[in-house]
């Protein structure tokens, strides 16, 4: 295919340098032609063909005009001038026809069409989810190469250092070129129609592959398993079960969402409310390691993650913790993180009657919490009909009353301004909103969102987590629980080892025989056969892994909370 691409080419730099050549050689032909009649016809004096043509390009040319020069006639005068005039506006077309597609020919970075790689994984399309897919994969170490149609856009990618490879992701010769039989997996995410043909074709060139496909509208999920695809991922659906799970934990004292570790250990993300007990305090003065006995793993603060952080972090309304510990202690901070206002207000605000709204609402209504669904589309029969761009909307979705609102729009520019609308109608409401495009999530937390889940992201680490058949904490988290063996520190004592300050991940509890050891202080030794439970963002947790000479580790997932699928159509 290279080869091909190479002669394709050559094939149209030949087209044009003939056909630029013909054009320019008849232009000065018919030019030498009219000169000659011209000179005997106005001027009185019979010239060759030849010398013809050297007066005419030395017109068009601009090079001069050797002995003929000047001439009497009004009409000769006049053919000099158009001549010369030809002679410029050749030169501005060259430019653009021939001479600037030549020359980025000559300088464009020639893009593989194929690859030699072994165990990776094969992406078809490049999309919104794509920079947290591959960050996803390189976080666990595994490789991969992007399949892309258009020319233009993977040169893009290639120069940016992105493995892609051009070609059509439909056809089985691409899939070849890219060894999809040597591949763990692909993954199907362009559109739906395409990605069935994109899964007919894998499943032609490997027949035991596995086959991956992100898809849109919940009402083509079937006709992708019956092409092949062995799992379909439905982010949208997720995305609303997401935002509805962060709406309702955040208002409850229960640890409903919390990730059990054994004999009563947990892992729960508790947010902070202005006028709780541990609002406007230090991580030291809030007594959460020596009152309780919890670890704290990292903090949330605006959409960023902070892994182990230090006594000084100011813990405010913005703050989400992420803790570690045994359940009662949990539940008991909880309710230090809420105050007694929060727990009696009622209903929650969604915006939005799409497919992810629509789940949201779902989702919110089985917890028993009461639901008002706002959109401006009648035919959605919304509660309450309005733009959400419209600060009177809210009142008549009584905001006043409302325990939170979820911003399920499907354009991100009118969530950021929604946003902005609550932040000044109830500025103490949460607000949980969807971002669409990763690059927009900053926007929302500075517009007033207290709690933002990005579309992109939860597909991505959806997709790299199913491809390694394991859950993880919840698909908008960042963090990872892993459960491993940690030779390299058998016999260290945990304070000298610094886990937290060197690699940025909490060591949370120890599995010793039957017994789960939670109570770690610095004076705890490893034991050969113990098996560490371990937190942390994606990074925390690969220089822990380095660190501790992990040679395999089993990530710790929580039972997933399901709601009734939807069949209706996505936004």
């Amino acid at each position: 295919m290279g080869r091909a691409r190479e002669s394709d080419t050559m094939t149209e730099w030949l087209r044009r340098a003939v056909g630029s050549t013909v054009a320019v050689a008849l232009i000065v032909v018919g030019y030498a032609t009219l000169y000659q009649f011209g000179m005997a016809q106005y001027e009185g004096e019979v010239v060759g063909f030849l010398h013809a043509v050297q007066v005419v390009v030395e017109a068009v040319t601009t090079a001069g005009f050797g002995g003929d020069a000047p001439w009497e006639s009004a009409a000769m005068n006049a053919l000099v001038v158009a001549m010369n005039f030809t002679g410029v506006v050749l030169v501005f077309l060259a430019l653009p026809v021939f001479l600037v597609p030549l020359m980025e020919d000559a300088l464009a970075t020639d893009v593989p069409t194929a690859t030699d790689e072994t165990g990776h994984v094969v992406i078809c399309g490049h999309t919104s989810i794509s920079e947290s897919l591959r960050a996803e994969l390189e976080a666990i170490d595994v490789p991969y190469v992007f399949v892309v149609e258009d020319l233009d856009h993977a040169q893009a990618l290639y120069t940016d250092g992105w493995p892609v490879v051009v070609g059509d992701p439909t056809a089985t010769t691409t899939l070849d070129d890219v060894n999809l039989s040597e591949a763990t997996s692909l993954i199907a995410n362009v559109d739906d129609e395409v990605n069935a043909s994109i899964v007919l074709a894998a499943r032609q060139t490997a027949p035991d592959g596995r086959i991956v496909s992100v898809v849109e509208d919940v009402d083509t999920r079937e006709y992708l398993e019956y092409a092949g695809a062995d799992d379909v991922i439905q982010p949208r659906q997720v995305l609303g079960e997401s935002l509805a799970r962060k709406a309702t934990t955040s208002l409850s004292a229960e640890l409903d969402d919390a990730v059990e570790l054994g004999d009563d250990l947990v892992v729960a993300e508790l947010r902070i409310h202005q006028g709780s007990d541990i609002a406007d305090k230090t991580l030291s003065q809030s007594g959460i390691r020596e009152r309780y006995g919890l670890n704290v793993i990292g903090t949330w603060h605006s959409g960023e993650f902070q892994p182990a952080p230090n006594a000084d972090r100011h813990l405010d309304e913005n703050t989400i913790l992420v803790v570690a510990g045994h359940r009662s202690d949990l539940a008991d901070l909880k309710s230090r993180t809420i105050t007694s206002e929060l727990k009696r207000r009622g209903h929650i605000v969604v915006v939005g009657n799409g497919l992810v709204g629509r789940t949201a609402a779902t989702a919110i209504r089985k917890t028993g919490r009461e639901v008002v669904v706002v959109d401006a589309d009648p035919d959605t029969n919304p509660d309450v009909l309005g733009d959400a761009r419209d600060r009177e909307t809210y009142h008549k979705a009584g905001i006043d009353d409302a325990a939170a609102v979820v911003l399920a729009l499907g354009d991100d520019t009118a969530s950021v301004f929604a946003s902005l609308v609550v932040e000044q109608v109830a500025p103490n409401v949460e607000v949980i909103a969807r971002a669409n495009e990763g690059d927009n999530v900053a926007k929302l937390y500075r517009a007033g969102s207290d709690y933002v889940v990005s579309l992109s992201s939860v597909t991505g680490r959806m997709l790299a987590t199913n491809l390694l058949d394991e859950e993880v904490l919840t698909p908008e988290s960042q963090l990872e629980l892993i459960r491993a063996e940690a030779p390299d520190l058998v016999g260290e004592r945990l304070g000298d080892t610094d886990v937290r300050a060197e690699t940025g991940a909490t060591v949370v509890a120890v599995e010793r025989g039957d017994d789960v050891i939670a109570d770690l202080d610095p004076e705890f030794s490893f034991a050969p056969g113990d098996v560490l439970l371990v937190a942390g963002d994606d990074e925390a947790i690969a220089a822990f892994t380095d660190l501790a000479g992990v040679t395999a580790r089993e990530r710790i997932a929580p039972t997933p909370r399901t709601v009734e699928a939807t069949t209706e159509p996505a936004e």
